[in-house]
């Protein structure tokens, strides 16, 4: 039987600390179906990492082959080693009516919105009540030193500036207040025209019946 709805590829962007992660993860809390994006990179896994689970691990040439091949929906080279999305596990999702959720900077989230898949992105990004707010979350989560700190703060400013690529732009300035308007946006998206795919056939069928009876 076909997905009665195709999937979505949920992008999901926000300067460290906005709380990203967090939402992500009450997302998934709501609609366990939500997929996770595994990306693939051609740098070593790390002890407790396991294949297909943290990330797809790839050396240089099978991952340069990737995206020769159009494999990958968004890729970028970070620190010296390779990141991306493989095309395949995020066609099959989509086409299996499961929605898959990216954890990704502006410039993935440009690249997926222009791949083949653009018209099923679902594309939000999260904004701090305040820059003085941003900081204090980035130190009360007790997660980096300062220098880190520093270096996230002067990097937040260039993410908030394409904000206005974004399909949906929230503040979120209360966590449970947010999730609810994230939950309202997805379901909206669900029922977009172009996540149905029997509306085209229902309508020939009913401009069919229109005929018989006239």
């Amino acid at each position: 039987m076909s997905a009665t709805r195709r999937g979505l590829l949920i992008i999901l962007s926000s300067p460290s600390g906005a709380g990203k992660s967090t939402l992500a993860q009450r997302l998934r809390a709501w609609d366990p179906e939500i997929e996770f994006s595994v990306s693939a990179t051609t740098r070593a896994a790390r002890s407790g990492e396991e294949e297909g689970r943290e990330y797809y691990f790839v050396d240089q040439a099978s991952f340069k082959a990737q995206v020769a091949d159009e494999g990958m929906l968004e890729h970028a080279h970070v620190f010296g080693n390779f990141y991306g999305s493989p095309r395949a596990p995020v066609q099959k999702a989509i086409a299996a009516g499961r929605d898959v959720l990216f954890d990704i900077d502006w410039q993935g989230a440009q690249q997926i919105t222009n791949s083949a898949l653009g018209a099923h992105t679902l594309s939000i990004f999260l904004l701090p009540p305040s820059i003085v707010e941003l900081r204090n979350r980035l130190e009360r989560r007790g997660q980096d030193d300062a220098a880190t700190i520093a270096r996230r703060m002067e990097k937040s400013w260039d993410e908030i500036s394409h904000w206005g690529a974004y399909d949906f732009v929230l503040v979120n300035d209360d966590l449970d207040v947010t999730e609810a308007q994230l939950k309202t946006i997805i379901s909206a998206t669900r029922m977009r025209r172009s996540q149905v795919p029997g509306l085209t056939d229902h309508v020939r069928a009913l401009q069919s019946e229109f005929e018989d009876l006239t």
